[in-house]
């Protein structure tokens, strides 16, 4: 596939299909796992982990930064149709006729999602930040918070101790899957 950039130590499973890859960065020691969709204009940092069955609709654009990872199930739309009838929700006409919100959604450092969550357009993922299993994301984060629930709060402070575990890491010349 020709990616934008494609670092080292990339690996993606090869029953994950990749629409436009000309539009798709991705660092060095990543890891994308089976039956992932990757869509759209997508930049993904250096250990990055993108666990099976999760979807990525980059088409208003997706940052991934270093360390961030997202796990099995997880679906992230940087555009989502408006359902109060004021424009039409079928993708097949012309946007005049829809009402769409678009927005770029960035996982900031040290980020994570759990199992099963949704994240949508106007969401912001700050450095640091947990988001738990099942959850649904739509506004801006605070960094090192952790948020659950539907839609999803923040209910208690993260650890920064990963801040030195990235150190570590980089002093060791770890490579992902190494240990």
């Amino acid at each position: 596939m020709n990616f934008r950039n494609l670092g080292e130590n990339v690996l993606i499973d090869r029953l994950t299909p990749i629409y436009h890859p000309d539009k798709i960065s991705l660092g060095s020691n990543v890891r994308i796992g089976s039956f992932c969709i990757l869509s759209g204009d997508i930049c993904i940092g250096n250990y990055v982990h993108i666990a099976s069955y999760v979807f990525l609709n980059g088409g208003a654009g997706i940052e991934m930064r270093d360390f961030s990872s997202v796990s099995s199930g997880v679906k992230v739309f940087t555009e989502s149709s408006d359902f109060k009838g004021e424009g039409l929700v079928v993708p097949l006409v012309d946007e005049k006729y829809q009402k769409v919100t678009k927005s770029k959604i960035i996982f900031e450092r040290h980020s994570v999602v759990g199992v099963n969550s949704v994240i949508l357009p106007g969401a912001y993922l700050a450095e640091g930040v947990a988001v738990g299993a099942m959850s649904l994301l739509m506004q801006p984060t605070k960094p090192f918070g952790i948020y659950f629930g539907i839609p999803a709060k923040r209910m208690s402070e993260r650890s920064r101790n990963i801040l030195e575990l990235e150190k570590a890491i980089y002093k060791d010349g770890i490579k992902y899957g190494e240990a």
